[in-house]
């Protein structure tokens, strides 16, 4: 049985967004059961989620809810849990010797605060030199929807799609910028609706401040 100082430790780390591994924490048989089966847990305990608020379940509009819920969880918002929905990321020889930088900026991403499961909404700006290997444009878009398909701390995300493009690219010449609101400051706690977060991530030629200054300077031309 939980504590009331267990429970107020869990408020103090939630409103400060703390994470507690850099990896997305799994249980080690999280895949042993089917999405059917999974969709009819999280279906039936939806259901009570909503009953015990008081909605009348029997009402037209609502009686489908805790069916929608689940399939939007499993095939749709959480869909980057499941690795078998890893997009197939394909490279190719940089035959045109192309060895400045690329970028792909505004990249648009939905994502949900694992501490409160409310929306994280930003963008991606994401800059590479090749070292012989590219990718194609539409690739670096479906690796950030991925990883951000999962309940989430944007510290934690954008480690994780900066080590995907470096392993993916064989190249440490790689930077991510995220920017995104979340609704668990805007809507609850402190509401405020202004803010928005920052995150940056690099490593190889982008340690020096004369590159990254280069890419927020393409940045600044979108």
């Amino acid at each position: 049985m939980e504590t009331v100082i267990e429970k107020e430790l869990y408020d103090i780390l939630g409103d400060n967004h703390q994470m507690t591994s850099a990896e997305t924490p799994m249980r080690k048989d999280a895949f042993l059961k089917s999405d059917e089966e999974k969709m009819k847990v999280i279906e039936n305990h939806f259901y009570e989620i909503m009953h015990e608020m008081g909605m009348d379940m029997t009402d037209d509009s609502l009686k489908g809810t805790p069916h929608r819920v689940a399939k939007m969880f499993i095939k749709e918002i959480f869909s980057g849990l499941n690795p078998a929905a890893k997009p197939k990321v394909s490279v190719f020889e940089n035959s045109y010797h192309y060895d400045k930088m690329l970028v792909e900026a505004n990249i648009s991403f939905n994502s949900t605060c694992e501490h409160h499961f409310l929306p994280i909404i930003g963008k991606a700006h994401i800059g590479y030199i090749s070292s012989g290997k590219v990718i194609g444009l539409s690739k670096l878009n479906r690796i950030v929807d991925y990883y951000s398909r999962r309940p989430q701390v944007q510290e934690r995300l954008i480690m994780q799609i900066f080590n995907e493009l470096k392993s993916v690219l064989e190249t440490e010449n790689v930077i991510v910028v995220m920017e995104a609101k979340h609704l668990c400051v805007s809507s609850r706690g402190i509401k405020d609706e202004s803010s928005f977060t920052s995150t940056i991530q690099y490593g190889g030629v982008f340690n020096e401040k004369e590159n990254r200054n280069d890419f927020f300077n393409l940045l600044k031309s979108e």
